[in-house]
C-alpha cells in the first residue's frame, strides 16, 4: 500500500501563492503517476494537475498559475500554486496511481491522501 499526506493549504489573500507538499510512503516504486484535485463545498471533485515521468497535464482552469513537480528521490509531490484566486478554493487531495495515468479522471488513481484545504479571499 501507499500512504499520502497533504500539507501546505492555508487560508491567503487573492493573488497571492501558496506551495502545496504531498510526502508519499510505503510502496513507493509502484507509484507511476501523480495528481492534484480539489473538491469545493457542493461540488464534484476535479482534477487539477497531474505528473507522469515528466509528462503534466493541467486542468484548463490553473493552466499558467499553477506548477505541478515531484521529487522522485524523496518521494515527494509539490504545487506551486501562483495568482489564486477565490475560485480556487477548495480542499486539495493528492493521489498517486501504479499506472501511468494519461487524464485527470479520479477513477485512474487508487491511493489518495485526507486533503489540504486552500481558502482564497477576496
Amino acid at each position: 500500500q501507499v500512504q499520502l499526506v497533504e500539507s501546505g493549504g492555508a487560508s491567503v489573500q487573492s493573488g497571492g501563492s501558496l506551495r502545496l507538499s504531498c510526502a508519499a510512503s510505503g510502496y513507493t516504486s509502484s507509484i507511476a503517476s501523480m495528481a492534484w484535485f480539489r473538491q469545493a463545498p457542493g461540488q464534484e471533485r476535479e482534477g487539477v494537475a497531474r505528473i507522469s515521468g515528466q509528462n503534466t497535464i493541467y486542468a484548463d482552469s490553473v493552466k499558467g498559475r499553477f506548477t505541478i513537480s515531484r521529487d522522485n528521490t524523496k518521494h515527494t509531490l509539490f504545487f506551486q500554486m501562483n495568482s489564486l484566486k477565490p475560485e480556487d478554493t477548495a480542499m486539495y487531495y493528492c493521489a498517486a496511481d501504479p499506472i501511468w495515468a494519461r487524464s485527470l479522471q479520479p477513477s485512474l488513481y487508487r491511493y489518495w491522501g485526507q486533503g489540504t484545504q486552500v481558502t482564497v479571499s477576496s
